[in-house]
């Protein structure tokens, strides 16, 4: 049986700020570094990277080169482009 499978994009999922925490606190809870990059570059991309780019001060290329499969973005990029998109950092007690 053959299935035809199309393309998904998950930035075109996130269109409320609901669907957008859900998703990033998802991706923190893997507690893996280039995940979260990853996950955060979706968001960008769904709240639209020239936005983000704008409300960050930092380049488009310099966004998307941050937040892909091999990038790693500092905490400066990540703590921007997170307010950029409406959300704060926060912590809670690791549980085991």
């Amino acid at each position: 049986m053959n299935e035809i499978l199309f393309p998904f994009d998950p930035a075109d999922a996130l269109t409320t700020p609901e669907a957008i925490e859900t998703f990033l606190a998802d991706a923190f809870e893997t507690g893996d570094a280039a995940y979260i990059a990853k996950a955060l570059g979706v968001v960008a991309r769904a709240k639209g990277m020239t936005q983000v780019a704008r409300d960050t001060g930092l380049s488009r290329e310099q966004l998307y080169r941050s937040f892909s499969d091999r990038g790693n973005p500092t905490l400066k990029t990540t703590l921007a482009v997170l307010r950029a998109v409406g959300l704060d950092m926060a912590t809670k007690p690791h549980v085991e």
